[in-house]
This record gives structure tokens, C-alpha cells and sequence, in this order.
């Protein structure tokens, strides 16, 4: 179950020649593989395409009629190994993967892919997560590009360019025999547009054909002394092949007029950006036509040196705008006016950034202060006046009112319970070194629960406590991993790790039944049924089939008591050897997503359904707000009252409360207070139960008129 449904935007992909497509970046790259006959396809979720990977998923059966493979793949290192097909065979073949913590995966192969080549083409399309809305650490995919030698493309933002960027990727591979890496951003991922179809091709060999004729080429195996011949084969002949390629295609653009003193280079990926900051100072339109040259790098490796010498011809100066460091680009375009003694001047760094995203201001700062130092002329009064608003003080004015809002858990998230209980087991047993992991659980390292000192990859959450295995130690190390992590991962690298080297650490898998961080897709451990996959597979036979002897399996991670106990028996039992805890609960996204449809509708048929809502009693309530440090709930706020003899706000559960019943759980197990209630929401409720009903209202009010007839009433006095 992913995040959403593409089943019905995925008939857009039916289209045919000569017709309008209007969509999304994702659904257009899809449409664009149909339409170059591609014969297989693969990868691994995760920001900013995993909707490209769920697209596929939805159109499976339009895939199935063209005779093309789709496979969601293990790993990121197994979808770069699926090109191996591409290798011997002339069949066009993708993957696609986040980058570039996905491309860090898939170095093995891809490294191997390169070195050998290929026969068919191989389209790499990674998610290119640079940037403020980026959940990785800061790098860029152009390194690995340059390393081992794939092209590597960086269209403009829009529904055309992309698409043609994945003709034009294949064609390159197959030209120079060499896998194209395509870089989409997020803003390129989710850019509405239109562009004119074509129509889908059936691969000229599937993959069923080429196992019916199985070829061998060992010169494209890695191994001596092939091996050594193919670093030359890349500078001699694919290099060659690949510049000549895209400058006979044409694939960078120039726009603007052709003569001026002054010039800008930038990556296709920053075409809107740049064109923006081009409008705003006036030298542009609404339809792109500028006032300056621009010279659009659609392909930012390999560079073409007479085509940007050729835009150099008569410029005083250019601006390379290259987003990111190092500045690779920038350099090589330095090394080629020196080796040709041209005397343009590279400005880059200088004026912008050296990291970070070029966001549209920053590119307006950057391109103004160019602009003013080699071609004022072309700025208007206005612009060239500075900028007398000075916003530091009203942003920091707004750091004093706007508080701090740290990435949390989900409402009703069934991982928070995990570590309230973690935060109960260190208060009784004291701090422990806790390795965490790639997925939602690393939101455990902010507050209120501030657990966690590490995370060294997806999957890699026990391996990276795996230094502290010391005999001698009077404590265990505590190690969290996802159930997503685990398959991807973990299984080898973390839990096998462990049982090989005898680890005694604590290993808490949170089963959330999905790779839930990266959309809410389908893995081997998923209860659902899924028609084209097989899910099912307990995690608790895979951990004891490669050797964990100590297992528990909590299926209700709500249950706060139980999951403390379970960490301190863990912590403190004599038997050696890994623990591991498998702590399952459905990621409560997925199940709103699944239950709250079937709920709507059972309501509307006249159906009797309860809900249940919970709530805190004010009257109770001391207002410390221990409940809140333990939780963490964003349905858990304060509410300030009205009695002028309560001066602290009380807790409080507002309208988003989804019933999952963990604050009076975490109440309950740290001793905290009994003001958290339970109430049942009942819809059209039937005859037994209004009749219950009233007969409670009829017994409270009773009680309450007893009550109120005991109290001391001074009006009496």
C-alpha cells in the first residue's frame, strides 16, 4: 500500500501519437520509457521518486501488455544490478533510486556497469535530494559521475526537456556504449506541464527473448585483463563518442542573444530559478526570452569544450551558476580558457554561495552582484540601487515568537511508545549508547525523547553499535533498525554481523509492516496481500534462521508496560549473545489511509460504528506535563483555563486524536496521574445501544444532583 493510488493518472500512459499529456515530472518520465521501448525496469523508493517507483507499481498491467519487466527492487545495489541485462544484450533498461544515499548503494555495480559497458541502453534516473527540503546529508551525484564515467544528465524543470532527456539518455548510452545517469530534482519531480505523446514501443527484445538466446561478450566482463582495457576504452573511444554525440544532438541549448560582453552558464536543473531572478531584475520575460546569454548545460558531464569556448567568444566575463561544491564545473571550465590563453574571466563562487541550494533569491543576489561588477549597464536605476531593507532584525524577531518545531512522529505514530518505554528503561537503569537508523524512528533523536548518537546508513543501525561489543563492558548498547532498513540492509550487515561476532547488544527492529518513510510501500514482512508480490514473511523466522537465539516479538507496541519490561529483561538477562526485539504495529498513515475510507462509507450506509476519542479531565489534570515530555503527540498540547485560581496550563488532546490510546498508556506506565479518559464516538447507533445510553445519562445525573446536593453552598450561609 503506497502513500497514494496513481491507478487512474497511470492511463495517461495509454496515450498515443499526436495527443497532449498533462501531469506531473514523474508520471511524464514514466510515459517517456514506454514510449523509447524500454524492456525492463527497476528500483528502490525513496524522496524525490518515489512516486515514479508507485507509478509503476499502479501500471503494471500496461507494462505486462508491452512485454516489459518491473520489478521493485531490494536494494538500490540490486536495481543498478539489474542493468547486467543491458550489458550483453541490446535491451533498454532503467533504474531509478534516490540519491545520493541511493547511488552510495549501487557504487558496486554501477562501478562494474561502467567499467565493462553496455550493448543496450542503461538509464540511471536518481533522485537528485540536494537541498532545504533534502532528509540526507549534503553531496551531489556529479562526483560519482566523474569517478566512473557515466554521463550524466541534468534537464531543464520542465514536462518536455525531461522527456526528451530520456530519449536522448538512451540514445547516448547505446552511442558510446556507457550507462547515463539522469538527474531530476525535486521541484523537476512534481513540475506540472504539458508535452505532445508519442506512441509506446514494445522493446525489440524482451527479456524472455534474450534468455531464449543467451550471448556472452567476455571483453564487458570485469576481470584481467579486460578489465584494464576498458579505462582506455572509456578515454579513447566512449568519451569521443559521447561529446560528439551531444553536440550533434545538440543537447545543451543556448538562448538569448548571441553577442553581449557578458554570459551565463548554469546546469539545466536551474533554468527556472535563473530565469526567475532574470525576470525580476527585468532582463527577462515570462516566456524566457532574456536579455543575456545563456548557455543551459542539459548534459553537466562530460562538458563540451568548443561549445562553451564558442559562447566565451567576445565576453568579458561569464557566471557559471553550479549549485553545490566542489565546484566542478566551474574548475574545468577555468582549465579550458587557460589551456586555450582565452581571456574571459569565470565568475562563480565568488558571488554565489559555495553550498546550499540556490534558491531564487540566492540566485537574484548572485546574478545582481555579477551583473554590477561586469555589465551595470544592463541594470536598471532601480535595480542598482541597494537593497535598504534590512531583514535580520525581523527574522530574529521571529526566532524569538516562533518556536522551534523539530521533525516528529506522525499523531498516533506506533513508534513513539517504542521509545517512551526506551526513556523509562534509561531512567531506572541509567544511559545507555544507542546506535539509530535510517527511516521514521530517527525523529527518537529530537525531542521529547532525544535518544540515538549515530546513524550510519539505512539498515546499518546495530552494525554501527557493533565497536562496542567489549567483553568487559557492565552495559549493552541498545540498536534500532526498521523493518524497511532490515530487508534492504540489515539482515546481513546489522543482525548477521551480530550473531557472527557474538555481539551482546540490544537490537529493537520497529515493524511498522512498510517501508513506511518512503511512501508506505509493500516489503517481505507486510501483511497485506499483494497481487504481484509475495509479502508475509515474518521477520522473527528470518532473525532466528541466521542465528538469533534470544527473540521476543511484542505485536502491540501501544502496550508501553510491556515494551519497558521487554528492554529491561533484555538489558539485564545473563544469556549472551544478540537480543532482538521486534516491536510490530501498522504505521497508523497506512491505516488511516485504510480504515477511514471503509469507516466514511459504513456511516453514510446507516452502518453502527464506534470511535474512539480520548481526552483529558481538566479537574484531574496537575499540569505538569509529564505526559508530554513522554510522548511527544502532536494531538497532545496546553490549554490555558479560566479559573483565575489555576495559573498552569493543563494538557489537552485536540481534534486530531486518532484513538491509538499511547498518552494514557505512557501515563499509566510511568505513574503519572488518571486524568487521561477514554470516550466511544458511536454513529448511527442502534436500539440496545441508545438504550444504554440512556440509562447511563439517567444514572450520572443522578449522581451529579447527590453531589451537588453535598456541597457547601455559602450563598446558604
Amino acid at each position: 500500500m503506497a502513500e497514494r493510488s496513481f491507478a487512474k493518472e497511470v492511463e495517461k500512459l495509454k496515450l498515443s501519437a499526436g495527443e497532449t499529456f498533462s501531469g506531473e515530472g514523474i508520471l511524464a518520465i514514466t510515459k517517456a520509457l514506454l514510449q523509447c521501448g524500454v524492456g525492463y525496469v527497476g528500483g528502490y523508493q525513496g524522496a524525490p521518486i518515489s512516486h515514479l517507483m508507485d507509478v509503476l507499481a499502479d501500471a503494471q498491467d500496461i507494462l505486462k501488455e508491452l512485454g516489459v519487466h518491473f520489478e521493485a527492487s531490494a536494494s538500490e545495489a540490486t536495481a543498478a544490478a539489474m542493468l547486467a541485462a543491458s550489458v550483453h544484450y541490446p535491451i533498454r533498461g532503467a533504474v531509478t533510486f534516490k540519491s545520493t544515499v541511493g547511488t552510495n548503494v549501487a557504487s558496486d555495480a554501477l562501478a562494474n556497469l561502467a567499467s565493462g559497458g553496455v550493448t543496450g541502453g542503461a538509464l540511471i534516473i536518481v533522485g537528485e535530494d540536494y537541498g532545504e527540503g533534502s532528509s540526507i546529508m549534503q553531496e551531489r551525484s556529479h562526483a560519482f559521475a566523474m569517478k566512473s564515467q557515466v554521463w550524466l544528465l541534468d534537464p531543464r524543470p520542465n514536462l518536455p526537456s525531461i522527456v526528451k532527456a530520456v530519449e536522448d539518455g538512451f540514445e547516448l548510452s547505446e552511442a558510446s556504449n556507457t550507462p547515463v545517469m539522469l538527474q531530476i530534482r525535486i521541484r523537476g519531480c512534481h513540475v506540472y506541464g504539458q508535452f505532445t505523446t508519442k506512441d509506446n514501443k514494445r522493446p525489440s527484445m524482451t527479456v524472455a527473448d534474450a534468455l531464449e538466446k543467451p550471448q556472452r561478450d567476455i571483453g564487458r566482463i570485469v576481470l584481467p585483463p579486460a578489465s584494464f582495457l576498458h579505462e582506455k576504452e572509456k578515454v579513447e573511444k566512449r568519451w569521443p563518442a559521447a561529446v560528439d554525440f551531444i553536440r550533434s544532438r545538440q543537447i545543451n541549448e543556448f538562448f538569448g542573444t548571441e553577442k553581449g560582453k557578458i554570459g551565463i552558464v548554469l546546469q539545466g536543473g536551474l533554468y527556472n530559478s535563473t530565469i526567475r531572478a532574470l525576470q525580476r531584475m527585468g532582463l527577462a520575460d515570462l516566456y524566457g526570452d532574456t536579455e543575456v546569454p545563456l548557455y543551459v548545460l542539459n548534459a553537466v558531464y562530460p562538458l563540451i569544450d568548443d561549445e562553451f569556448l564558442s559562447f566565451c567568444d567576445g565576453k568579458d566575463a561569464v557566471l557559471v551558476i553550479e549549485e553545490g561544491q566542489p565546484n566542478y564545473i566551474e574548475q574545468a571550465f577555468s582549465a579550458m580558457l587557460h589551456k586555450a590563453s582565452h581571456r574571459t574571466r569565470v565568475v562563480g563562487k565568488e558571488v554565489l554561495p559555495m553550498a546550499g541550494e540556490y534558491t531564487g533569491q540566492v540566485l537574484l543576489d548572485g546574478i545582481k552582484a555579477f551583473l554590477l561588477d561586469h555589465a551595470s549597464d544592463m541594470l536598471s536605476a532601480q535595480v542598482r540601487a541597494p537593497n535598504t531593507i534590512d531583514l535580520s532584525e525581523h527574522i530574529a524577531d521571529l526566532q524569538k515568537l516562533v518556536p522551534g518545531r523539530p521533525p516528529g512522529f506522525c499523531t498516533g505514530c506506533p513508534e513513539r511508545p517504542i521509545f517512551a518505554a526506551t526513556k523509562l528503561i534509561e531512567q531506572e537503569l541509567g544511559p545507555h549508547h544507542i546506535a539509530s537508523d535510517i527511516g521514521c524512528h530517527l525523529f527518537s533523536i529530537m525531542p521529547p525523547f532525544d535518544l540515538g548518537a549515530t546513524t550510519m546508513g539505512y539498515g546499518l543501525g546495530p552494525a554501527s553499535a557493533s565497536a562496542f561489543n567489549a567483553p568487559d563492558a557492565k552495559k549493552r548498547s541498545i540498536s534500532f533498525v526498521g523493518d524497511g532498513g532490515f530487508w534492504h540492509n540489515g539482515l546481513t550487515s546489522s543482525i548477521g554481523n551480530a550473531v557472527f561476532n557474538k555481539n551482546d547488544g540490544v537490537i529493537v527492529i520497529v515493524d511498522n509492516y512498510y517501508s513506511a518513510a518512503t511512501g508506505g510501500q509493500d516489503i517481505l514482512s507486510s501483511r497485506a496481500e499483494n497481487r504481484t508480490k509475495a509479502t508475509g514473511h515474518p521477520i522473527t523466522e528470518a532473525v532466528k534462521g541466521i542465528g538469533v537465539k534470544w527473540v521476543r516479538q511484542i505485536d502491540r507496541t501501544y502496550d508501553v508496560p510491556k515494551m519497558r519490561d521487554t528492554l529491561r529483561e533484555a538489558l539485564t538477562t545473563e544469556e549472551t549473545g544478540p537480543k532482538v526485539i521486534i516491536a510490530s504495529s501498522e504505521c497508523m498513515l497506512n491505516k488511516q489511509r485504510r480504515e477511514k475510507p471503509l469507516l466514511a462509507k459504513a456511516i453514510q450506509q446507516g452502518i453502527e460504528v464506534t470511535k474512539p476519542k480520548f481526552g483529558v479531565d481538566e479537574d484531574i489534570c496537575t499540569g505538569d506535563h509529564a505526559c508530554i515530555r513522554l510522548s511527544g503527540c502532536p494531538s497532545l498540547s496546553v490549554k490555558q483555563l479560566d479559573d483565575p485560581l489555576r495559573d498552569d496550563p493543563v494538557a489537552h488532546i485536540d481534534q486530531t486524536c486518532v484513538g491509538c490510546g499511547n498518552c494514557g498508556e505512557v501515563a499509566d506506565a510511568a505513574v503519572l496521574c488518571p486524568s487521561f479518559y477514554r470516550a466511544d464516538l458511536v454513529h448511527n447507533a442502534g436500539r440496545w445501544g441508545k438504550l444504554v445510553h440512556a440509562v447511563r445519562r439517567k444514572f450520572i445525573t443522578m449522581l451529579q444532583r447527590s453531589r451537588e446536593n453535598r456541597r457547601l453552598n455559602f450563598g446558604d450561609v
